[in-house]
């Protein structure tokens, strides 16, 4: 993801970083050359266009533009979603070990290594949901917070995130039993890990369940018919200038339509996905640091007013 401030005015005609004209170059400059096309015809043979014909268009424009208005609204409603939810992971990760900085006294050698144990457990389960939501982008990195034990475990699931979770009630059920928690500690401590499972879910209903394909078909059918029939249909009535206002339109039609596509997948590595590598990195070092353990690797980097996700 990238978080800039906003640039001037100038500036913003020519920034490509987050800019979703990338992806759509191709198209508008197709639809320009029709357009050109189109308007090279009309000059040499002009009794083939009628004028009366833009207004099919216009009609046609303007319930274009509301069904991609309420399909980019969906879309960013998932990617808020998206966001809320890993805000709600953090939270219960900080929370979770707030609670046991609280119940298991630092000074004690048997109470710090249980801390450090959920500790590395916790940022073993973030991982492991990174992994899972972008399985062909990160390695697995719960690796290097786990056991042997853990590891030997890990291999007979097929669900590491959920696999952990098990391991750290294991854990505490194990704690509590030698008597190092009592049971309203040991409450309160499994809500967290309980609120830990549900977001995991969450971000899986959004991983497996997109838009359904059929509705963003008619909509990808639908503009493309548009743009490239559009010049055709304004070139009778605004002759030199169609070139431009096609392209102009094609570049909005084609710009929210890959854009809604973009925000339709919040957890991909698109520019305008959310940034999970970043917030897994940082509860990493907060979770770290909290416990005083050793960095494994530098913080993340942050540019001039964006994110590298």
């Amino acid at each position: 993801m990238v978080v800039r401030e906003t640039p001037g005015f100038w500036r913003l005609f020519f920034v490509m970083q987050g800019s979703i004209l990338p992806k759509t170059l191709p198209k508008v400059v197709a639809i320009l050359a029709l357009a050109i096309g189109a308007t090279v015809l009309h000059r040499y043979y002009p009794e083939l266009f009628s004028v009366s014909s833009v207004t099919a268009f216009t009609l046609l424009g303007i319930s274009l533009s509301l069904f991609l208005g309420f399909r980019n609204h969906a879309s960013y409603e998932r990617w808020w979603e998206g966001r809320k939810i890993w805000g709600s992971l953090m939270f219960s990760s900080r929370n979770l070990h707030r609670q046991m900085t609280t119940f298991f006294c630092a000074e004690d050698e048997v109470n710090r290594a249980c801390r450090t144990r959920i500790a590395r457990l916790n940022i073993a389960f973030i991982y492991a949901v990174n992994r899972r939501l972008r399985p062909n982008h990160n390695e697995f990195e719960a690796a290097r917070f786990l056991t042997a034990e853990d590891s030997a475990l890990l291999e007979t699931r097929s669900n590491n995130a959920v696999a952990i979770l098990q391991i750290m009630g294991r854990e505490l059920g194990k704690w509590h039993r030698h008597g190092l928690i009592d049971s309203v500690s040991l409450r309160d401590i499994n809500r967290c890990v309980n609120q830990l499972s549900e977001d995991y879910c969450a971000c899986e209903r959004i991983l497996t369940t997109p838009i359904p394909f059929a509705y963003m078909l008619l909509l990808h059918r639908t503009a493309y018919a548009y743009c490239v029939l559009l010049p055709w249909g304004l070139v009778a009535s605004i002759g030199m200038a169609t070139p431009i206002v096609a392209a102009l339109v094609a570049y909005t039609f084609f710009g929210f339509d890959a854009l809604s596509e973009e925000l339709a997948s919040p957890f991909s590595r698109d520019t305008n996905s959310l940034p999970i590598d970043a917030m897994t990195r940082q509860l990493e070092i907060e979770t770290l640091q909290a416990v005083d353990s050793p960095l494994d690797a530098p913080a993340p980097l942050t540019g001039r007013g964006y994110i590298v996700n």
